[in-house]
């Protein structure tokens, strides 16, 4: 009988030790998430002057203040770049299309790069669905998002931003 609730006493502090090892290990890697908004976070980064216009021409930054949670596909202003001259100044004069084409970067909920890759597809909030795929160059694994490279993704307090290089537009 002692063996019996030694061998248990044993089973009790392996599994423990092992849950306190897992608990340990997951906030370890846990992703940092900063204290700010998606929306504060894309004006203190600096790089994103014309995401944020467009966000607010299209009165869409309230909601994207608001808790969520949201994932963002944030086109940088180089992405905005390759666009054609003049598209940025026409979209925002055509607030319609503007909010189509923004809301087609957000997808209601938080995924992070490995969440996107599992599910392939996700809706956004446009409606229309974006196509997720990594591209393996040697050790390193690229996440696209269509045809946008990520090339960063930042945790913040109501979501996830993902930062995009190119402009996704919807069909």
């Amino acid at each position: 009988m002692k063996n019996v609730v030694k061998l248990k006493k044993g089973v009790f502090l392996k599994t423990i030790l092992t849950l306190f090892i897992a608990i340990f290990m997951s906030t370890a890697i846990a992703q940092p998430r900063l204290p700010t908004d998606i929306v504060d976070t894309a004006i203190g980064a600096g790089d994103f002057k014309t995401l944020v216009t467009a966000l607010t021409a299209a009165n869409l930054v309230e909601t994207l203040k608001s808790p969520g949670p949201f994932t963002v596909f944030a086109p940088s202003d180089s992405a905005f770049a390759k666009l054609p001259t003049g598209t940025v100044e026409a979209l925002l004069n055509n607030i319609p299309l503007l909010t189509k084409i923004l809301t087609y970067h957000v997808v209601a909920g938080e995924c992070s790069a490995d969440e996107l890759l599992a599910r392939r597809t996700v809706q956004t909030v446009q409606g229309q669905s974006v196509s997720v795929k990594e591209k393996i160059s040697g050790k390193v694994t690229y996440v696209y998002v269509n045809n946008s490279k990520v090339e960063d993704t930042i945790f913040v307090k109501n979501g996830v931003i993902h930062v995009i290089d190119t402009v996704l537009m919807p069909k």
